[in-house]
């Protein structure tokens, strides 16, 4: 089956980016710098360190990203968001306070009327984020 992965443009900043991520929701992280690739020496000197690729990846979790712009330019908008499934409750009440720290919270987290604890950010970078933890699968202890 298919899978969609999410795929983050910035503009010289993904490595703080995705260190960031990697602080946040741990897993592996593995940055390439446009010097460390085969097209090394068709770029400009002052684009070697840009990352070129970038995963970080937990379980089935998967973020990608690059400092590679296109010839528009960034532009940033509200049709592309990261969905956080979280584990717990724990997990989403920290994900929501780190992820939100210099950026702005659009929606504090709370508890939704299909059962989850829901809550939406963007980020210091200017990423969106939903982030939701489905109560009802908790199994009582």
């Amino acid at each position: 089956m298919a899978r969609i992965n999410t795929y983050l443009t910035f503009n010289g900043n993904c490595r703080e980016a995705m260190v960031f991520y990697h602080s946040i929701l741990g897993g592996d992280l593995f940055l390439q710098t446009i010097s460390e690739s085969p097209m090394s020496n068709k770029m400009p000197t002052d684009m070697k360190d840009l990352i070129l690729h970038s995963t970080l990846i937990k379980g089935e979790m998967k973020i990608l990203a690059s400092d590679m712009v296109g010839e528009k330019g960034l532009i940033r908008g509200n049709a592309v968001s990261l969905m956080l499934d979280c584990d717990s409750e724990t997990d989403i009440q920290l994900f929501y306070e780190k992820l939100s720290e210099r950026g702005q919270t659009t929606h504090p987290l709370e508890t939704t009327f299909w059962g989850a604890l829901f809550g939406d950010l963007t980020d210091k970078f200017g990423i969106q984020w939903l982030l939701h933890f489905d109560k009802t699968k908790v199994s009582p202890q």
